[in-house]
């Protein structure tokens, strides 16, 4: 079994494509980099890497919870399961079966924006790969028993992920309250009426409308030359007919006047606080500036928060942070896993203190070139592999809708300063564009306490 879902919980690291000047004994990283677009919308992007004779084939599909609605809320997800369940040519478990076999092997994730495959596999499967991939974007199969199976197994999914999982239901229910209007609201596995209700139509609609070939984009990283990958692509992929683009989504969230809380009393060992504030898409100007911010105040151990409230409070065991922006202006998450009986309120007080003090005072220039260097290492980390690559190319692709921008976030990054970052913490970190959550264990009662002595 696969872990074909990467959800979009709260994580404890800041994961951005950065930034540093190339080796002076290499080429500009991405100048051999080709791409072409196919008669029927799918563009193809090719970065040659013949380090070692492998290949990652990366394919963005724009359909995501952003593009859901009531009743069919968690399609895209169910599609990335369905996808692995036979076409035409390869019938139920033969992706699997065939790429395994010739020494490749696959995943997939889905978030609020996108649903992404991702193929590896030597470079002499390439052409099997593309006829893998042709077989299920035209002629995936829609049995009513795998629908059946794969619905429980999803349904399975959301019960571990979310229902049976603190973090996880305080995070549904935070993301719920912090969105009136726009769909970033609904759950990526989707709401548990929904994962019992889609019917077959509803999943052949939605395929054919969001897994058209013009709503999709190849990336192509590895001991490939781009004629032979654009050479295969026309073979294989080419032929698949276009469908009328998706409707757009043109729901735009109102501004947040007001602080919103979720509270949640559960069995727990121990409490919990997640806080999300509105910040911009991934094409905001301040994109930069926050995550040099988040790195001050969430990375590492030295980082401001764990600083504060887990060295010298200790009313923390954790705290981290993680940016959620797409297409459309997303969320800034804060999450506080607290020490047994902590005071929650207590917590927060010490929490708006620091953010407070950083959108007055901005950061030391120790603090910012020490978030510079860490990003510097996450980027050439991030492009020592041709996955990375395949990851950073088709991320910038997609969401700022130009690859190449991945190679100018050296100029972008060095130009941002310590009063850029102290002036978008202080417009984000503000009460009244905040959503907190708080949960908490059932209240001691009288014979509890009696017994616990």
């Amino acid at each position: 079994m696969h872990a074909r879902r990467m959800l979009a919980l709260l994580s404890l690291l800041i994961t951005t494509s950065l930034f540093a000047a190339p080796p002076t004994n290499q080429s500009k990283p991405g100048s051999d980099v080709r791409t072409t677009t196919l008669a029927n919308g799918m563009k193809v992007i090719v970065w040659p890497d013949s380090d070692i004779p492998n290949v990652a084939m990366y394919i963005w599909y724009k359909a995501g919870a952003r593009n859901e609605r009531p009743g069919i809320t968690g399609l895209s997800h169910f599609f990335e399961h369905m996808m692995f369940n036979g076409a035409k040519k390869y019938g139920p478990g033969e992706f699997d079966r065939v790429m395994e076999a010739n020494g490749g092997a696959n995943n997939a994730y889905t978030s609020s924006d996108v649903t992404v495959y991702q193929n590896w596999f030597p470079r002499s499967a390439m052409e099997l790969i593309f006829d893998l991939e042709a077989d299920r974007i035209q002629h995936l199969a829609f049995d009513d028993k795998i629908i059946e199976s794969e619905r429980g197994v999803v349904y399975s999914e959301r019960r571990l992920r979310t229902d049976n999982s603190n973090q996880g239901l305080l995070n549904e229910q935070v993301q719920a309250t912090a969105f009136v209007a726009h769909p970033y609201q609904f759950p990526v596995i989707g709401w548990p009426s929904d994962i019992e209700s889609w019917t077959k139509k509803d999943l052949q609609d939605y395929f054919r409308t969001y897994y058209a070939p013009n709503n999709a984009t190849m990336i192509v990283v590895g001991d490939v030359t781009p004629d032979e990958v654009f050479a295969l692509a026309k073979k294989y992929i080419e032929p698949i007919p276009a469908q009328k683009p998706p409707e757009p989504v043109r729901t735009v969230e109102p501004e947040q006047t007001g602080e919103r809380r979720v509270t949640i009393t559960k069995d727990a060992q121990v409490p919990l606080v997640q806080i999300a504030y509105h910040i911009g898409s991934a094409r905001d100007a301040d994109a930069e500036a926050l995550d040099l911010l988040f790195a001050i105040l969430t990375r590492g151990d030295s980082s401001r928060l764990h600083q504060r409230l887990v060295e010298q409070e200790q009313i923390a065991l954790g705290v981290g942070g993680f940016l959620d922006r797409g297409f459309d202006p997303g969320l800034a998450w804060v999450a506080m896993t607290l020490s047994a009986n902590a005071d929650t309120a207590k917590a927060e007080a010490i929490l708006d203190e620091e953010l407070a003090k950083i959108g007055k005072d901005g950061p030391t220039a120790a603090e910012l070139t020490k978030a510079k260097n860490i990003q510097v290492a996450d980027f050439w980390r991030s492009l020592k592999t041709i996955s990375g690559k395949a990851q950073a190319v088709g991320s910038n692709e997609v969401f700022r809708g130009d690859w190449e921008a991945l190679f100018s976030a050296p100029a972008r990054y060095e130009a941002v300063t310590a009063e850029q970052i102290k002036q978008v913490a202080a417009r984000v970190f503000r009460n009244t564009n905040r959503t907190v959550g708080v949960l908490t264990p059932p209240a001691a009662t009288p014979e509890s306490k009696e017994a616990a002595r």
